[in-house]
């Protein structure tokens, strides 16, 4: 059944220039095959056109989107807008690198109706960006975030990286400091992952490279939390922080709420009523399948009652709206749970909600055990 809930469109673009050593996300490096993709993503469309009737956001995710050039983007936009339906007020979403910007593509973004950046920053200390392997420099950054308000986006997500192998705090806070001077609307603050099939994986495991220990790892993010609290930013979610509720990440909300979401593009990933289903993790059979006129599907999956139910407690209790205790069915011993988290100050009650502390958010992934 189609939803009447206004949906949220990701799109995945799957090219960057480099590969970061820690990113598992799905890119390729040559730019070349982007007229294919583009046609590509067009027939995709085509299926979907019907499916999703009411968009209101627009997340253009990747790789990196940046790197598209002024004509692709327009391009883009333009395949989106043909076929699918996107309210006036919508929020688009680009994650740019900082040094894909300048004050002409700036100007096309706004033009085009983005009016949300996500500028992946990660770090302003020139040697940890080195470590990083970005393509960017600290310098690179700030001209980035000055080019970026100049231009007169008023709404700034910037995405920061902790927890390096022997990283301290100061450092880290420093750059925190740094972010606040250009008084971004959004920050994404994520401890260093070390994915397995990336670069720094392979590392770890032939001992070149140590991940932090876990009462650093508490250190870091119980840091951040007090710096941007202090500094007038809401915890609204374990890795994201805003100045206002405003500016919380509307596109993010979904999937967290679980609300309808389309997905294009290589490994993208869509959810509508209780379907899941994802595309190809490859760039040529994605490509392939639509030019055969088929979705290019890697799988689908059909969620039982106990799925949804897991997805509801373990999504809620990653933010600070928390868990709607009245979704979870009449089956579970509430009386004998909630005591647990309680008690432990991992969560208290507000109304009907089950609400995550700071505490809890460090635990999150091990508190939807307390329901099994």
């Amino acid at each position: 059944m189609i939803s009447d809930i206004p949906s949220g469109l990701y799109l995945h673009v799957p090219f960057c220039r480099s590969k970061c050593p820690y990113c598992d996300f799905y890119s390729h490096t040559d730019h070349s095959l982007i007229p294919r993709w583009l046609n590509a993503l067009g027939k995709e469309i085509g299926f979907y056109q019907d499916s999703f009737p009411v968009m209101d956001t627009l997340y253009l995710g990747g790789g990196s989107p940046s790197g598209l050039s002024e004509s692709q983007i327009e391009s883009l936009l333009d395949l989106i807008r043909e076929r699918l339906y996107l309210n006036t007020d919508s929020e688009i979403t680009i994650e740019a690198n900082p040094n894909d910007l300048n004050p002409s593509k700036l100007k096309t973004y706004l033009d085009l109706g983005i009016n949300r950046i996500s500028l992946g920053v990660q770090s302003f200390d020139s040697q940890e960006l080195l470590f990083l392997r970005r393509r960017h420099t600290t310098e690179d950054a700030l001209k980035a975030l000055e080019g970026i308000r100049e231009a007169g986006f008023t709404n700034l997500g910037i995405d920061l990286i902790y927890g390096l192998p022997g990283q301290t705090k100061e450092p880290w806070l420093a750059t925190l400091d740094k972010a606040l001077t250009f008084h971004p609307e959004h920050l994404s603050c994520y401890q260093l992952t070390i994915a397995e099939g990336t670069l720094f994986w392979s590392l770890k495991e032939k001992g070149r490279l140590q991940p932090i220990r876990e009462a650093e790892e508490e250190t870091f993010f119980l840091a951040t939390t007090r710096f941007l609290e202090e500094h007038g930013y809401l915890h609204y979610e374990i890795s994201n922080f805003s100045r206002e509720e405003k500016f919380f990440s509307r596109h993010n909300q979904k999937y967290w709420q679980r609300k309808p979401c389309l997905g294009l593009g290589p490994s993208a990933h869509s959810f509508q009523g209780n379907r899941r289903w994802w595309n190809v993790r490859s760039l040529n059979r994605y490509c392939r399948a639509l030019e055969a006129d088929k979705l290019p599907l890697e799988e689908q999956e059909e969620l039982t009652e106990e799925q949804v139910r897991l997805e509801l407690i373990s999504l809620g209790l990653r933010t600070r709206a928390g868990l709607d205790l009245t979704q979870l069915g009449a089956k579970l011993p509430l009386e004998k749970i909630l005591p647990k988290l309680i008690e432990n100050g991992w969560a208290s009650i507000s109304g009907n909600h089950l609400v995550p502390t700071v505490k809890g958010f460090l635990v999150a992934d091990r508190l939807p055990l307390f329901f099994e």
